[in-house]
């Protein structure tokens, strides 16, 4: 039996979404033949070349032929008047963010080889402020990083091009997300498929044939990481199904984890013929034993399928073996990504801000420290489910042989730990294990503040090969923090931030604003703290995230204790996560976070610490009350202590 696993579009451009890698390891540990395909990168290769920009242009000039240039958008003009110079670049481009052709940056970084479209206003704007950015971020040796960030900005372009003149649903990270992110019906979905497929669906469809085709497997497994990999999937299922009706296709993955827990529409299984809940290694072990006749239909775990009732009515029915439990951390294996086209994939850069471009940039082997979240009491988070619920941990020296073997397998040393928070006494242990063993590499992963990270600690992670950390700041206000049980302070934070900072460990943190009953004051007064701790050195990156209740959060399960009242909700036939909600507080949380975001882009870039709060918003804002108050005397005595 051969198992085909695919990652539908789309997701990262530099490195592969890693539940494939984790699955393929998994069942050839167990003696399944597994093999692996990333259709998303190879869908976006297919349309960066010459011909397919042919192509476009030809959908674009019939989309837009009623129009006068004045009414054509920036990025349509732009693409039309530079056509010859679009097409000439796209090849080489493409192959220069692949590591292919280093010596095009030169040529790049003349401004005179790439067309440039609105995406690259942005260098603009910066420097309306700061003055020459370019050379401020790069000086004058950086030839390759400039390069990577022009190029970058081109491509930003030519998939603007795209998704306004051809294919709506297509975006770089993102492949028809509103179809599906939390969307109770699945009319709109069912539509898309049932209609036309799109000059992107179609070229899907011809690499599904031709990875059917070179592999010939018994069963298709697609993961759904996303609400944009959705539409994708169930492109990949309908193809696999017209080919040959009898394949079974069997999805997971993150999106069905979280939104498709009270699924009741039938009509899904037109396109699959099972949905497995949460970790995918026990459900699907399972149903491939009921494939071979070793097991009965109600057998299986958390796994979705059609049945029929008394009457002969179809309807979705979710079997759960409570029996079965599952594999732990100790015996999911490595992970392999054997199949992947580890040379194809692109190296971004999508900031000049050094933090955040490393989501982006270069390819990262993804590991586990431990499943799940070993804190599990933020009142925001999905603690109800078994992804942040159920706490396992792997061993450090079990850790470090699956190292090697991605090393080995690879040739690759970064590594990115994909926890939900990795727990502080694994991390210590698994650098100790790494420096006594000699093993040499790059890592990065997500933590949670706590005290216990020393500066002592910190430089013991330096030491070991640690280059990144992220973790949740969140609402920046102590009443706020305490409320959603975080378990941290703000001065708390400052310190840690601090200690990695001063280890030369960059640091993102995650941000929040709407929090329930967060009044502007607070929200201006964290934007205060925020600016501070970025001007001090504590963190170099962060993003604003605007606070949504979900279904499976302490506060969608009691929102009472938080003073909020969950809207009226339609029926459930499909998605289902995020919940609207009405605040008695009132605060303008729209207005709020448009400037929340240009305060911080212009932060991570190091300009702009010096305006007034009021500069950033559309209307006056009260001026934080803590400007030279509190928050400089936390964050001073921090920095002098540290």
């Amino acid at each position: 039996m051969t198992v085909l696993l695919m990652t539908p579009p789309m997701t990262q451009l530099n490195t592969p979404y890693p539940a494939t890698a984790y699955l393929t390891g998994f069942l050839r540990s167990r003696g399944y033949e597994a093999e692996q395909r990333d259709p998303a990168i190879e869908l976006f290769l297919e349309m960066m070349t010459a011909p397919a920009l042919d192509i476009i242009r030809q959908h674009v000039e019939d989309n837009f032929e009623q129009f006068e240039d004045d009414e054509l958008p920036d990025v349509i003009f732009t693409f039309l008047a530079e056509f010859d110079r679009y097409r000439l670049a796209v090849e080489p481009v493409i192959r220069f963010l692949q590591g292919k052709d280093p010596s095009l940056a030169l040529r790049i970084i003349s401004r005179r080889f790439l067309p440039e479209g609105p995406a690259f206003d942005t260098i603009e704007q910066m420097e309306a402020v700061s003055g020459d950015v370019l050379k401020a971020a790069f000086g004058n040796l950086g030839v390759q990083d400039q390069a990577k960030y022009l190029a970058t900005l081109f491509i930003n372009d030519l998939s603007a091009v795209i998704t306004q003149g051809v294919d709506p649903y297509f975006e770089v990270s993102r492949y028809g997300e509103r179809l599906a992110a939390a969307n109770p019906s699945f009319d709109n979905l069912y539509d898309t498929l049932m209609g036309e497929p799109s000059f992107s669906s179609e070229i899907l469809e011809q690499l599904v044939e031709q990875y059917l085709e070179e592999t010939q497997p018994s069963v298709v497994a697609l993961t759904v990481p996303f609400p944009g990999n959705m539409l994708g999937a169930l492109r990949i299922a309908q193809t696999c199904k017209a080919i040959n009706p009898d394949l079974p296709v069997v999805m997971g993955g993150g999106f069905v984890n979280t939104e498709l827990r009270a699924l009741k529409d039938t009509r899904v299984f037109e396109f699959v013929d099972f949905i497995c809940l949460d970790d995918g290694e026990r459900p699907f072990m399972t149903l491939l034993e009921f494939f071979d006749g070793q097991r009965e239909i109600d057998e299986l775990v958390r796994t979705y399928f059609l049945a029929e009732d008394e009457s002969g009515i179809p309807y979705v029915h979710l079997n759960d073996n409570k029996e079965l439990h599952d594999i732990p951390q100790t015996d999911v294996g490595t992970p392999s990504y054997d199949g992947l086209p580890l040379s194809e994939y692109l190296s971004l850069c999508e900031m000049l801000n050094p933090m955040h471009r490393i989501w982006s940039d270069g390819r990262w082997n993804k590991l586990t420290i431990a499943h799940g979240c070993y804190w599990r009491k933020c009142s925001f988070c999905d603690v109800s489910l078994d992804y942040i619920d159920r706490y396992d941990a792997a061993g450090a020296d079990l850790l470090v042989d699956r190292i090697e073997e991605l090393i080995e397998e690879t040739g690759q040393t970064g590594f990115h730990f994909v926890d939900e928070a990795a727990p502080p006494k694994a991390l210590f242990a698994l650098a100790n294990r790494l420096i006594e063993r000699g093993v040499v590499i790059s890592w990065w992963g997500n933590i949670r503040f706590e005290k216990t990270f020393t500066p002592e600690r910190c430089q013991l992670l330096a030491d070991s090969g640690c280059i990144a950390v992220s973790g949740g700041l969140e609402v920046a206000s102590d009443r706020l923090l305490k409320l959603m049980k975080k378990g941290v302070s703000v001065e708390q934070v400052a310190r840690v931030t601090k200690a990695f900072s001063d280890a030369d460990i960059l640091v993102h943190a995650y941000l929040m604003y709407g929090f329930p009953t967060q009044t502007e004051q607070e929200t201006i007064d964290a934007l205060e703290m925020v600016r501070q701790m970025m001007a001090q050195g504590c963190f170099q990156s962060a993003f604003w995230h605007r606070f949504a209740a979900t279904i499976h959060s302490p506060i969608g399960i009691n929102p009472d204790d938080y003073g909020i009242t969950l809207d009226e909700r339609p029926e459930i036939l499909f998605a289902e996560n995020d919940v609207d909600f009405t605040d008695p507080t009132g605060t303008d949380h729209e207005m709020l976070g448009e400037g929340l975001r240009k305060a911080l882009y212009n932060y991570m870039h190091g300009i702009g610490f010096d305006q007034p709060m009021n500069f950033w918003f559309e209307r006056p804002v009260s001026d934080t009350t803590m400007r030279q108050d509190l928050i400089s005397k936390a964050i001073n005595d921090v920095i002098a202590h540290s």
